[in-house]
Protein backbone atom coordinates (compact mmCIF):
# COMPACT_ATOMS: atom_id res chain seq x y z
CA UNK A 1 0.00 0.00 0.00
CA UNK A 2 1.23 3.64 -0.71
CA UNK A 3 2.70 5.57 2.33
CA UNK A 4 1.34 9.06 2.77
CA UNK A 5 5.13 10.18 3.04
CA UNK A 6 6.67 8.69 0.14
CA UNK A 7 9.39 10.66 -1.52
CA UNK A 8 8.77 9.46 -5.63
CA UNK A 9 6.41 9.65 -7.72
CA UNK A 10 4.40 6.69 -8.87
CA UNK A 11 6.28 6.75 -11.92
CA UNK A 12 10.30 6.81 -9.89
CA UNK A 13 10.13 10.16 -11.14
CA UNK A 14 11.31 12.28 -7.88
CA UNK A 15 12.21 14.95 -9.91
CA UNK A 16 8.72 15.83 -10.64
CA UNK A 17 7.11 15.12 -7.31
CA UNK A 18 9.67 17.59 -5.73
CA UNK A 19 8.67 20.61 -7.90
CA UNK A 20 5.18 20.67 -6.78
CA UNK A 21 4.38 23.79 -4.50
CA UNK A 22 4.91 22.34 -0.70
CA UNK A 23 2.00 24.26 0.88
CA UNK A 24 -0.99 26.41 1.07
CA UNK A 25 -4.02 26.06 -0.81
CA UNK A 26 -2.70 27.14 -4.25
CA UNK A 27 -0.35 24.30 -3.82
CA UNK A 28 -3.58 22.11 -4.00
CA UNK A 29 -5.54 23.80 -6.95
CA UNK A 30 -4.41 21.07 -9.60
CA UNK A 31 -5.55 18.33 -7.48
CA UNK A 32 -8.82 20.08 -7.28
CA UNK A 33 -9.40 20.83 -10.45
CA UNK A 34 -8.68 17.20 -11.41
CA UNK A 35 -11.29 16.15 -8.46
CA UNK A 36 -13.90 18.89 -9.96
CA UNK A 37 -12.79 16.97 -13.66
CA UNK A 38 -13.71 13.15 -11.94
CA UNK A 39 -16.92 15.01 -10.90
CA UNK A 40 -18.18 15.84 -14.07
CA UNK A 41 -17.11 12.47 -15.86
CA UNK A 42 -18.91 9.96 -12.96
CA UNK A 43 -21.68 12.33 -13.37
CA UNK A 44 -22.05 11.73 -17.16
CA UNK A 45 -21.66 8.13 -16.66
CA UNK A 46 -23.76 7.42 -14.31
CA UNK A 47 -26.42 9.88 -14.87
CA UNK A 48 -28.27 7.58 -17.18
CA UNK A 49 -28.97 5.13 -14.79
CA UNK A 50 -30.97 7.39 -12.66
CA UNK A 51 -32.81 8.81 -15.71
CA UNK A 52 -32.90 5.35 -17.12
CA UNK A 53 -36.93 5.29 -17.19
CA UNK A 54 -37.09 8.96 -18.79
CA UNK A 55 -34.73 8.13 -21.61
CA UNK A 56 -36.90 4.67 -22.75
CA UNK A 57 -40.13 6.39 -22.17
CA UNK A 58 -38.90 9.64 -24.74
CA UNK A 59 -37.30 6.85 -27.41
CA UNK A 60 -40.45 4.63 -27.06
CA UNK A 61 -38.30 1.55 -25.68
CA UNK A 62 -38.19 -0.41 -22.59
CA UNK A 63 -35.65 0.45 -19.58
CA UNK A 64 -33.20 -2.82 -20.95
CA UNK A 65 -32.99 -1.32 -23.92
CA UNK A 66 -32.12 1.56 -22.68
CA UNK A 67 -29.49 0.36 -20.81
CA UNK A 68 -27.46 -1.16 -23.44
CA UNK A 69 -26.74 2.68 -23.73
CA UNK A 70 -24.58 2.03 -20.51
CA UNK A 71 -23.49 -1.66 -21.57
CA UNK A 72 -21.80 -0.47 -25.15
CA UNK A 73 -20.36 3.01 -23.24
CA UNK A 74 -18.61 0.96 -20.89
CA UNK A 75 -17.75 -1.46 -23.54
CA UNK A 76 -16.42 1.02 -25.71
CA UNK A 77 -14.39 2.61 -22.79
CA UNK A 78 -12.51 -0.77 -22.16
CA UNK A 79 -11.77 -1.46 -25.95
CA UNK A 80 -10.58 2.03 -26.39
CA UNK A 81 -8.79 2.22 -22.93
CA UNK A 82 -5.36 0.66 -23.50
CA UNK A 83 -5.05 1.45 -27.95
CA UNK A 84 -5.81 5.18 -27.10
CA UNK A 85 -3.09 5.39 -24.16
CA UNK A 86 -0.37 3.73 -26.05
CA UNK A 87 -1.16 6.41 -28.93
CA UNK A 88 -0.86 9.26 -26.76
CA UNK A 89 1.46 7.94 -24.23
CA UNK A 90 4.09 10.59 -25.27
CA UNK A 91 1.93 13.26 -24.99
CA UNK A 92 2.08 16.28 -22.49
CA UNK A 93 -0.39 15.65 -19.42
CA UNK A 94 -1.85 19.31 -19.88
CA UNK A 95 -2.36 19.16 -22.95
CA UNK A 96 -3.52 15.48 -22.94
CA UNK A 97 -6.09 16.13 -20.11
CA UNK A 98 -7.72 19.86 -22.16
CA UNK A 99 -8.07 17.49 -25.18
CA UNK A 100 -10.04 15.03 -23.70
CA UNK A 101 -12.46 17.46 -21.72
CA UNK A 102 -12.94 19.60 -24.99
CA UNK A 103 -14.10 16.33 -26.87
CA UNK A 104 -16.24 15.71 -23.44
CA UNK A 105 -17.86 18.75 -23.44
CA UNK A 106 -18.69 18.35 -27.40
CA UNK A 107 -20.24 15.21 -26.82
CA UNK A 108 -22.68 16.59 -24.58
CA UNK A 109 -24.09 18.99 -26.37
CA UNK A 110 -24.23 16.63 -29.34
CA UNK A 111 -26.03 14.25 -26.74
CA UNK A 112 -28.78 16.58 -25.88
CA UNK A 113 -29.86 17.13 -29.02
CA UNK A 114 -30.18 13.93 -30.14
CA UNK A 115 -33.21 12.98 -32.43
CA UNK A 116 -32.89 9.05 -32.40
CA UNK A 117 -31.63 6.55 -29.72
CA UNK A 118 -28.71 5.79 -32.32
CA UNK A 119 -27.63 9.11 -32.34
CA UNK A 120 -27.50 9.53 -28.45
CA UNK A 121 -25.33 6.22 -28.60
CA UNK A 122 -23.26 7.56 -31.15
CA UNK A 123 -22.61 10.99 -28.81
CA UNK A 124 -21.97 8.39 -26.08
CA UNK A 125 -18.80 7.10 -27.99
CA UNK A 126 -17.62 10.18 -27.70
CA UNK A 127 -17.62 10.88 -24.42
CA UNK A 128 -16.23 7.13 -23.95
CA UNK A 129 -13.38 8.21 -25.99
CA UNK A 130 -12.53 10.58 -23.28
CA UNK A 131 -13.51 8.79 -20.51
CA UNK A 132 -10.63 6.14 -21.56
CA UNK A 133 -8.25 8.02 -21.70
CA UNK A 134 -9.24 10.38 -18.43
CA UNK A 135 -9.13 7.88 -16.19
CA UNK A 136 -5.94 5.99 -17.40
CA UNK A 137 -4.07 9.70 -16.17
CA UNK A 138 -6.34 11.39 -13.56
CA UNK A 139 -5.16 9.29 -10.59
CA UNK A 140 -1.33 9.01 -11.35
CA UNK A 141 -1.28 12.75 -12.20
CA UNK A 142 -3.07 13.60 -9.29
CA UNK A 143 -0.38 12.03 -7.67
CA UNK A 144 2.38 13.52 -9.09
CA UNK A 145 0.78 17.41 -9.01
CA UNK A 146 0.38 16.84 -5.26
CA UNK A 147 2.44 18.89 -2.87
CA UNK A 148 4.89 16.04 -1.21
CA UNK A 149 4.41 13.93 0.78
CA UNK A 150 0.50 13.83 0.22
CA UNK A 151 0.31 10.39 -2.44
CA UNK A 152 -2.65 9.06 -0.59
CA UNK A 153 -4.78 12.28 0.10
CA UNK A 154 -4.41 13.53 -3.29
CA UNK A 155 -5.76 9.94 -4.48
CA UNK A 156 -8.82 10.28 -1.67
CA UNK A 157 -9.82 13.79 -2.77
CA UNK A 158 -9.25 13.17 -6.90
CA UNK A 159 -11.86 9.92 -5.97
CA UNK A 160 -13.91 12.03 -3.73
CA UNK A 161 -15.46 13.58 -7.02
CA UNK A 162 -16.58 10.21 -7.64
CA UNK A 163 -18.46 10.32 -4.27
CA UNK A 164 -19.55 14.13 -4.78
CA UNK A 165 -20.58 13.43 -8.45
CA UNK A 166 -23.29 10.56 -6.55
CA UNK A 167 -24.61 12.93 -3.88
CA UNK A 168 -24.99 15.78 -5.80
CA UNK A 169 -24.24 14.94 -10.00
CA UNK A 170 -26.55 12.32 -10.47
CA UNK A 171 -29.19 12.69 -8.12
CA UNK A 172 -29.49 16.69 -9.18
CA UNK A 173 -29.11 15.36 -13.21
CA UNK A 174 -32.17 13.24 -12.45
CA UNK A 175 -34.23 15.76 -10.55
CA UNK A 176 -33.94 18.38 -13.77
CA UNK A 177 -34.36 15.25 -16.23
CA UNK A 178 -37.58 14.53 -14.39
CA UNK A 179 -38.31 18.36 -14.21
CA UNK A 180 -37.55 19.68 -17.44
CA UNK A 181 -36.24 16.55 -19.60
CA UNK A 182 -32.62 14.22 -19.56
CA UNK A 183 -32.03 16.11 -22.94
CA UNK A 184 -31.46 19.51 -20.21
CA UNK A 185 -29.30 17.53 -18.04
CA UNK A 186 -27.39 16.33 -19.95
CA UNK A 187 -27.01 20.16 -21.63
CA UNK A 188 -25.94 21.20 -18.00
CA UNK A 189 -23.38 18.67 -17.70
CA UNK A 190 -21.95 20.09 -21.18
CA UNK A 191 -22.08 23.80 -20.07
CA UNK A 192 -20.08 22.69 -16.65
CA UNK A 193 -17.16 20.47 -18.16
CA UNK A 194 -16.57 23.92 -20.02
CA UNK A 195 -16.50 25.91 -16.83
CA UNK A 196 -13.98 22.73 -15.40
CA UNK A 197 -11.91 22.91 -18.51
CA UNK A 198 -11.33 26.91 -18.06
CA UNK A 199 -10.20 25.63 -14.77
CA UNK A 200 -8.50 23.15 -15.77
CA UNK A 201 -6.33 25.33 -18.38
CA UNK A 202 -5.57 28.23 -15.75
CA UNK A 203 -4.27 26.48 -12.85
CA UNK A 204 -2.36 22.84 -14.09
CA UNK A 205 0.73 23.29 -15.10
CA UNK A 206 2.92 20.98 -17.60
CA UNK A 207 3.80 17.76 -16.58
CA UNK A 208 5.70 15.44 -18.98
CA UNK A 209 4.37 12.36 -19.84
CA UNK A 210 5.71 9.16 -18.83
CA UNK A 211 7.54 8.44 -21.84
CA UNK A 212 7.18 6.05 -24.55
CA UNK A 213 5.50 2.52 -23.56
CA UNK A 214 6.23 0.37 -26.20
CA UNK A 215 3.93 -2.69 -26.55
CA UNK A 216 6.88 -4.63 -26.28
CA UNK A 217 6.80 -3.62 -22.47
CA UNK A 218 3.10 -5.16 -22.17
CA UNK A 219 3.41 -8.88 -21.48
CA UNK A 220 5.62 -8.18 -18.75
CA UNK A 221 3.38 -5.35 -16.96
CA UNK A 222 0.50 -8.01 -17.30
CA UNK A 223 2.32 -10.52 -15.56
CA UNK A 224 3.10 -8.71 -12.81
CA UNK A 225 1.30 -11.42 -10.14
CA UNK A 226 0.07 -8.46 -7.86
CA UNK A 227 -1.57 -6.73 -10.75
CA UNK A 228 -3.12 -9.73 -12.51
CA UNK A 229 -4.96 -10.90 -9.35
CA UNK A 230 -5.96 -6.70 -9.05
CA UNK A 231 -7.27 -7.19 -12.89
CA UNK A 232 -9.26 -10.93 -12.30
CA UNK A 233 -11.00 -9.63 -9.70
CA UNK A 234 -12.15 -6.07 -10.37
CA UNK A 235 -13.39 -7.17 -13.63
CA UNK A 236 -15.61 -10.47 -11.41
CA UNK A 237 -17.00 -8.13 -8.59
CA UNK A 238 -17.62 -5.17 -10.82
CA UNK A 239 -19.97 -7.13 -13.27
CA UNK A 240 -21.85 -8.27 -9.71
CA UNK A 241 -22.08 -4.92 -8.61
CA UNK A 242 -23.33 -3.30 -11.93
CA UNK A 243 -25.84 -6.57 -12.45
CA UNK A 244 -27.49 -4.39 -9.40
CA UNK A 245 -26.61 -0.99 -9.55
CA UNK A 246 -27.26 -0.34 -13.70
CA UNK A 247 -31.05 -0.89 -12.85
CA UNK A 248 -31.18 0.42 -8.94
CA UNK A 249 -33.60 3.41 -10.06
CA UNK A 250 -36.34 1.02 -11.41
CA UNK A 251 -35.71 -1.38 -8.12
CA UNK A 252 -36.15 1.13 -5.93
CA UNK A 253 -39.39 2.26 -7.59
CA UNK A 254 -40.79 -1.11 -8.59
CA UNK A 255 -39.87 -3.28 -6.23
CA UNK A 256 -39.38 -0.86 -2.61
CA UNK A 257 -42.43 1.11 -3.79
CA UNK A 258 -40.43 4.30 -3.49
CA UNK A 259 -41.49 7.49 -5.00
CA UNK A 260 -39.02 9.77 -7.01
CA UNK A 261 -38.32 12.26 -3.93
CA UNK A 262 -37.16 9.25 -1.71
CA UNK A 263 -35.13 7.73 -5.01
CA UNK A 264 -33.45 11.05 -5.37
CA UNK A 265 -32.49 10.90 -1.63
CA UNK A 266 -31.41 7.19 -1.46
CA UNK A 267 -29.06 7.89 -4.34
CA UNK A 268 -27.72 10.99 -2.53
CA UNK A 269 -26.91 8.91 0.69
CA UNK A 270 -25.47 6.39 -1.84
CA UNK A 271 -22.75 8.96 -2.46
CA UNK A 272 -22.37 10.62 0.39
CA UNK A 273 -21.46 7.65 2.42
CA UNK A 274 -18.70 7.61 -0.34
CA UNK A 275 -17.21 10.91 0.36
CA UNK A 276 -17.07 9.59 4.08
CA UNK A 277 -15.56 6.84 2.86
CA UNK A 278 -12.54 8.72 0.75
CA UNK A 279 -12.07 10.84 4.22
CA UNK A 280 -11.68 7.02 6.17
CA UNK A 281 -9.23 5.60 3.54
CA UNK A 282 -6.59 9.00 3.36
CA UNK A 283 -6.22 8.82 7.35
CA UNK A 284 -6.43 5.69 8.19
CA UNK A 285 -5.83 3.69 5.16
CA UNK A 286 -1.93 2.84 5.73
CA UNK A 287 -2.17 1.56 9.31
CA UNK A 288 -5.37 -0.91 8.21
CA UNK A 289 -5.20 -2.00 4.63
CA UNK A 290 -6.84 -5.26 5.13
CA UNK A 291 -9.65 -3.48 7.01
CA UNK A 292 -10.45 -1.73 3.75
CA UNK A 293 -9.52 -4.25 1.70
CA UNK A 294 -11.93 -7.06 3.05
CA UNK A 295 -14.33 -4.15 4.19
CA UNK A 296 -14.53 -3.52 -0.11
CA UNK A 297 -14.57 -6.86 -1.42
CA UNK A 298 -16.53 -8.76 1.28
CA UNK A 299 -19.19 -5.85 1.46
CA UNK A 300 -20.26 -5.54 -1.83
CA UNK A 301 -21.16 -9.52 -2.22
CA UNK A 302 -23.01 -9.30 1.77
CA UNK A 303 -24.72 -6.02 0.31
CA UNK A 304 -25.91 -7.08 -2.89
CA UNK A 305 -27.96 -10.36 -1.16
CA UNK A 306 -29.17 -8.35 0.97
CA UNK A 307 -30.89 -5.63 -1.20
CA UNK A 308 -34.35 -7.70 -1.88
CA UNK A 309 -34.81 -8.80 1.63
CA UNK A 310 -34.23 -5.47 2.67
CA UNK A 311 -36.52 -3.75 0.67
CA UNK A 312 -39.80 -4.97 2.50
CA UNK A 313 -38.77 -1.55 4.10
CA UNK A 314 -37.85 2.03 3.22
CA UNK A 315 -35.38 2.39 6.10
CA UNK A 316 -34.03 -1.02 5.34
CA UNK A 317 -33.58 -0.22 1.95
CA UNK A 318 -31.79 2.99 2.60
CA UNK A 319 -29.11 1.02 5.40
CA UNK A 320 -28.72 -1.43 3.02
CA UNK A 321 -27.65 0.88 -0.14
CA UNK A 322 -25.57 3.32 2.35
CA UNK A 323 -23.38 0.77 3.43
CA UNK A 324 -23.35 -1.02 -0.05
CA UNK A 325 -21.92 2.49 -1.89
CA UNK A 326 -18.85 2.55 1.15
CA UNK A 327 -17.97 -1.24 -0.15
CA UNK A 328 -17.83 -0.04 -3.45
CA UNK A 329 -15.69 3.64 -2.44
CA UNK A 330 -13.19 1.38 -0.19
CA UNK A 331 -12.78 -1.34 -3.18
CA UNK A 332 -12.25 1.27 -5.86
CA UNK A 333 -9.82 3.50 -3.28
CA UNK A 334 -8.14 0.50 -2.67
CA UNK A 335 -7.58 -1.17 -6.06
CA UNK A 336 -6.45 2.29 -7.56
CA UNK A 337 -4.28 2.94 -5.03
CA UNK A 338 -2.61 -1.17 -5.62
CA UNK A 339 -2.54 -0.30 -8.94
CA UNK A 340 -0.45 2.61 -8.65
CA UNK A 341 1.73 1.19 -6.25
CA UNK A 342 2.56 -2.00 -8.38
CA UNK A 343 3.35 -0.25 -11.54
CA UNK A 344 5.84 2.32 -11.05
CA UNK A 345 6.71 1.91 -14.54
CA UNK A 346 4.22 2.39 -16.79
CA UNK A 347 1.86 3.55 -14.87
CA UNK A 348 -0.66 5.36 -17.39
CA UNK A 349 -0.91 1.94 -19.53
CA UNK A 350 -1.42 0.34 -15.94
CA UNK A 351 -4.48 2.79 -14.99
CA UNK A 352 -5.40 2.47 -18.65
CA UNK A 353 -5.64 -1.43 -18.48
CA UNK A 354 -7.15 -1.20 -15.05
CA UNK A 355 -10.28 1.38 -16.52
CA UNK A 356 -10.97 -0.85 -19.53
CA UNK A 357 -11.51 -3.94 -17.35
CA UNK A 358 -13.76 -2.09 -14.95
CA UNK A 359 -15.76 -0.95 -17.82
CA UNK A 360 -15.81 -4.23 -18.84
CA UNK A 361 -17.50 -5.11 -15.71
CA UNK A 362 -19.59 -1.96 -15.83
CA UNK A 363 -21.15 -3.16 -19.12
CA UNK A 364 -21.27 -7.00 -18.27
CA UNK A 365 -23.34 -6.59 -15.58
CA UNK A 366 -25.66 -3.82 -16.99
CA UNK A 367 -25.95 -6.72 -19.83
CA UNK A 368 -26.79 -9.31 -17.36
CA UNK A 369 -28.88 -6.92 -15.01
CA UNK A 370 -31.22 -6.30 -18.55
CA UNK A 371 -31.41 -10.17 -19.10
CA UNK A 372 -32.27 -10.39 -15.38
CA UNK A 373 -34.82 -7.82 -15.59
CA UNK A 374 -36.42 -9.52 -18.50
CA UNK A 375 -36.00 -12.83 -17.43
CA UNK A 376 -36.69 -14.20 -13.46
CA UNK A 377 -37.26 -10.41 -12.61
CA UNK A 378 -36.10 -7.36 -11.50
CA UNK A 379 -36.46 -7.60 -7.89
CA UNK A 380 -33.61 -10.70 -8.27
CA UNK A 381 -30.62 -8.42 -9.81
CA UNK A 382 -29.37 -8.42 -5.68
CA UNK A 383 -29.30 -12.06 -5.61
CA UNK A 384 -27.29 -12.49 -9.27
CA UNK A 385 -25.28 -9.56 -8.58
CA UNK A 386 -24.34 -11.37 -5.11
CA UNK A 387 -23.72 -14.28 -6.66
CA UNK A 388 -21.04 -13.08 -9.14
CA UNK A 389 -19.62 -10.58 -6.59
CA UNK A 390 -19.12 -14.18 -3.88
CA UNK A 391 -16.81 -15.89 -6.42
CA UNK A 392 -15.06 -12.68 -6.50
CA UNK A 393 -14.45 -12.88 -2.82
CA UNK A 394 -13.96 -16.35 -2.45
CA UNK A 395 -10.71 -15.11 -5.10
CA UNK A 396 -9.73 -12.49 -2.89
CA UNK A 397 -9.73 -13.60 0.58
CA UNK A 398 -7.75 -16.63 -1.06
CA UNK A 399 -4.79 -15.58 -3.30
CA UNK A 400 -5.66 -11.80 -3.95
CA UNK A 401 -5.72 -10.29 -0.54
CA UNK A 402 -2.53 -12.06 0.63
CA UNK A 403 -0.36 -11.30 -1.72
CA UNK A 404 -1.27 -7.33 -1.67
CA UNK A 405 -1.43 -7.60 2.13
CA UNK A 406 2.05 -9.24 2.56
CA UNK A 407 3.68 -6.65 0.09
CA UNK A 408 2.47 -3.95 2.51
CA UNK A 409 3.86 -5.38 5.58
CA UNK A 410 7.16 -5.41 3.71
CA UNK A 411 6.71 -1.70 2.59
CA UNK A 412 5.92 -0.66 6.37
Amino acid sequence: MCKTNHPQAPDGNAATTAAAPRSGIKAWLPVISLTFSTFIFNTSEFIPIGLLSDIASDFGITESHAGLMITVYAWAVALASLPLMLIFAKTENRRLMLSIVTLFAASHMLSAIAPDFQMLMLSRMGVACAHAIFWSIVTPLAVRVAPEGNRAAALSIVVAGSSVAMIVGLPLGRAIGIAVGWRIAFLIIGVLSLGVLAFLAAVLRQTPSEGGFSLRKLPALIKTPALWGIYLLTIVIISGHFTAYSYIEPFLAQVAGMHNNTITLVLTLYGLVGLAGSLLFSKYYDARPALFLRFGVVGICTFLLLLHAASFSPWSTIATCICWGLAINFFNLVFQSEVITNAPQGTAVAMSIYSGIYNVGIGTGALVGGSVCDGIGLPYIGYVGGAIALAATVYCLRRVAPTLLAAAGKRQ
